[in-house]
């Protein structure tokens, strides 16, 4: 397939545009919306989902199966009042799960309406951007450096355009197109320029018959894969406790379709039934918040690397810098003023490019008038090769001469210079180098006499005034920032110095050599990497190795980018930011997409990840306590008491009154960890763990109280626990939310205190009123609300104590005291 790509013939230009109806003056604005309506958008067709079976996979699968299976049950045995609360659970669920997939669906949809490709058209005999799914065959387009290519063209006008197809073709190195070749949508356009008309768009094109080979499928994150290896191990226990609990009761004589009916119901309510919704809900919740803060997420799983990263990789120009070029001083040689001097290198200049150099040339002019006494009759625009632009121009009085600017170093090879001169040209390079200044070299020749040099012009791009305030703010938050610039160490080293930062700035070459593997750079280097405060004179490749080499020192990384060269290193950061004004190509590649300038975004963008995450996190401790809490609970009682704490009614019902209240952890307020946080199973499991076993404590010791002190009957103590476990799970949740007291700020937020609030009421009022449960006294509900309150406080103290203990240090002399005793008991003869 690579071969039918690369080497198709190139058609006649006529031949195309006689097939296509069209003409290199493109469409107009009325022809173009007829053919979008005859050959659709530009963009591959996704499968509809019909309505009602997306509607009905909600009742297929695992869970929805044991909730139907017990519903059969709770049929079979005439129990109804059971048989309608599990279907009420069950449509309940469902329900959350099409809500949330539609609102994630839909703040995915924007995102990716905030990320849609431009391209440039000709229509109505003007060019201007269009989105690039609105393309039609006989649109003519311009092709650009970082372009990803938006349909299926052929090329009409350009000198060239050189092509990277490997996505399609598999080719290694870029392909030259010239008039008449085809460009292929999905490639990138790497070099030069280029005039060409649609020639298919959508399932069409080329990319669209072979999307298998550029299809990429999406992987869980680490904290998704996290999440969903505690769910398995709750499953786990939660069946080796069923298994338990039918064994003994098959022992007692219990009736087997009652038994099997109750345990599967304890199942449904034990397992996370919502962390596919709670997951969902949370990411797209705060993809969206991320995209009101300028901050677009094209992959959400990168959510949760922005929280853990460490090291942020910055560019230097656009980024930290203005990217607003100013001319500075200069240093005359044959120029006899610096008018002269400036003159000739806006001469060398051409404003439609919009080139930022050009411009603050051009903006030094004293009077932009003068320019009106040249004709500029050719233009060789700059490329990385010549290192500078040339121009031929022509004087009202019909006096013709060229004239140039560039890289000093190439201005002085071509004037030839030497002796006193090229040493002073170069002294004042360095100088104007050692104080952040960027300089051009600008000389002219008559005819096609010898080239004159006239002077040095100096350029400096001044840092953004947010810089310095943004990378003290990342450095509280425990991420190192490292400038990254093509530039030469000294102007990054001046740079640098300004914002702050360290001065260690390295010249890539001195870890880099044409032989090395960039992505297998060694130990030595690596650690000499980890410790440099910048790179300076990089080229893409060693955005790449500089990437990797702090991957493999154990760093999350982040690395800005704005070009097509910077996609491979975008890629490979575990997140990869495109900046304000990115290619195509950098944003297709980038985990998040700016659209404001500077860094402050990212910054921003880190510390709600950050909160995101810590919600996550609550959410998987509070799942695993409360599985704790009620499973061992109700297994544990029951072989004890040989009666079932709570019916299977109950246990539906606190299905229900949990599902709700958890659902508004997406929106809680939530402590902010000043360091990158990465997931700490040990953690989680251990307070997880401690806070479910003080809870089975406490419910044993109301179950206790209401049998022997209160002397209530079965149904009332089955009603007395059911409140209790209504409502110390709720206010589990509170305990598990923050670090510190529940009391202490940041408070819930609004929906989830309220939520909480609601679902708690309506469990007193099913105790108190008497609807589906056994009614109990006020007074013995008052009884209840007060101890969970007190065991609140019990669970909250159990939780500090955790905390403090897993945050000491083991090197420390109690911690030493402890393993030295348990290693004299483990090892006695030692």
């Amino acid at each position: 397939m690579a071969e039918t790509a690369s080497k198709t013939p190139p058609k006649d230009i006529g031949t195309i545009l006689q097939e296509l109806h069209a003409t290199p003056e493109g469409l107009s604005s009325q022809e173009a919306e007829k053919r979008l309506d005859q050959y659709g958008i530009n963009a591959l067709e996704e499968k509809e989902v019909n309505p009602l079976l997306k509607i009905l996979s909600y009742f297929w699968g695992p869970i929805p199966w044991m909730i139907e299976a017990a519903a059969v049950l709770s049929a079979v045995v005439a129990h109804w009042a059971d048989l309608i609360i599990i279907l009420i659970l069950l449509v309940i669920n469902a329900g959350i799960g099409l809500f949330e997939e539609h609102k994630a669906e839909n703040a995915l949809a924007a995102l990716k309406n905030k990320l849609a490709l431009k391209a440039r058209a000709l229509r109505d005999g003007k060019w201007g951007p269009v989105e690039a799914k609105n393309l039609v065959p006989g649109d003519v387009i311009r092709l650009r450096l970082g372009d990803v290519i938006p349909a299926d063209a052929a090329c009409l006008e350009g000198e060239y355009l050189s092509v990277d197809q490997a996505a399609l073709t598999g080719e290694s190195l870029p392909v030259s197109k010239k008039k008449g070749d085809t460009v292929y949508s999905g490639s990138v356009a790497k070099q030069g320029e280029m005039v060409a008309v649609v020639t298919a768009t959508g399932n069409n094109t080329f990319f669209g018959k072979t999307a298998k080979l550029v299809a990429a499928a999406g992987g869980a994150s680490h904290f998704q894969k996290a999440v969903m290896t505690i769910g398995n191990y709750l499953i786990y226990m939660t069946l080796a406790l069923v298994a338990v609990l039918i064994l003994v009761g098959l022992d007692r004589g219990e009736s087997p379709l009652e038994l099997v009916q109750f345990s599967l119901i304890l199942t449904v309510a034990a397992i996370p039934v919502a962390m596919p919704a709670v997951l969902s809900v949370t990411m797209a919740v705060g993809a969206l918040a991320l995209s009101r803060m300028k901050a677009i997420v094209s992959k959400l799983e990168a959510i949760e690397e922005m929280a853990g990263m460490d090291i942020l990789c910055s560019d230097k120009t656009g980024t930290l810098t203005q990217n607003k070029l100013t001319l500075g001083d200069t240093v005359l040689f044959a120029a006899k003023d610096n008018a002269e001097l400036i003159l000739t290198g806006a001469l060398a200049s051409k404003a439609e490019d919009q080139d930022a150099i050009d411009l603050a040339i051009l903006g030094g002019l004293d009077d932009p008038k003068t320019m009106d006494a040249y004709k500029q009759t050719s233009f060789t625009p700059f490329d990385p090769v010549s290192k500078r632009t040339e121009a031929a121009i022509e004087e009202d009085s019909g006096k013709k001469a060229t004239v140039t600017k560039g890289a000093p170093q190439v201005i002085i090879n071509l004037c030839k210079l030497d002796g006193d001169d090229k040493e002073r040209a170069l002294k004042a390079v360095n100088d104007f180098a050692s104080t952040g200044y960027r300089t051009l070299g600008v000389a002219r020749r008559e005819g096609d006499g010898p080239w004159t040099f006239l002077g040095i012009l100096s350029l400096f791009d001044p840092p953004r005034e947010d810089s310095a305030e943004t990378i003290k703010k990342a450095g509280e938050h425990g991420i190192a920032v490292k400038m990254v610039t093509g530039d030469n160490a000294a102007i990054g080293r001046e740079i640098s110095r300004q914002l702050g930062l360290g001065t260690e700035i390295v010249p890539a070459e001195k870890f880099f050599t044409d032989t090395d593997d960039v992505s297998h750079l060694g130990e030595t280097v690596e650690e000499r990497i980890e410790a440099a405060d910048g790179f300076a004179e990089v080229f893409p490749e060693h955005k790449y190795g500089i990437v990797k080499a702090l991957q493999d020192r154990g760093h999350l990384v982040g690395m800005t980018g704005d070009g097509v060269n910077d996609a491979p290193a975008l890629k490979q950061a575990d997140v990869g930011v495109a900046v304000s004004g990115a290619t195509d190509a950098a944003r297709a590649a980038a985990d998040l997409v700016l659209t404001a300038p500077g860094l402050s975004v990212i910054v921003d963008a880190v510390e709600y990840a950050r909160r995101i995450f810590e919600r996550m996190n609550s959410y998987a401790i509070y799942r695993i306590t409360e599985t704790i809490r009620i499973m061992l609970f109700v297994v544990l009682a029951i072989l004890v008491y040989n009666f079932y704490p709570i019916t299977a009614i109950m246990i539906i019902l606190l299905a229900l009154l949990n599902d709700l209240p958890i659902m508004s952890i997406a929106y809680d307020n939530t402590y902010l960890d000043p360091n990158p946080v990465r997931w700490n199973m040990k953690r989680v499991m251990t307070l997880a763990i401690v806070l479910g076993v003080t809870g089975v404590i406490g419910s044993f010791g109301l179950l206790i109280l209401a049998k022997s002190y209160l002397h209530l009957d079965i149904a009332q103590i089955q009603s007395f626990v059911f409140l209790k476990l209504a409502v110390a799970g709720h206010l589990t949740l509170f305990v598990t939310r923050t670090r510190k007291p529940f009391w202490s700020p940041p408070y819930p937020a609004p929906i989830m205190l309220w939520s909480a609030i609601v679902t708690k009421v309506l469990a007193t009022l099913f105790v108190g009123m008497g609807w589906f449960v056994a009614k109990l006294a006020w007074s013995d509900i008052g009884i209840i609300w007060t101890y969970c309150v007190i065991w609140l406080f019990v669970a909250d103290r159990a939780k500090l104590m955790v905390y403090r203990h897993l945050s000491t240090p083991e090197n420390q002399p109690r911690h030493r005291r402890t393993l030295d005793r348990l290693n004299r008991v483990l090892h006695p003869n030692a």
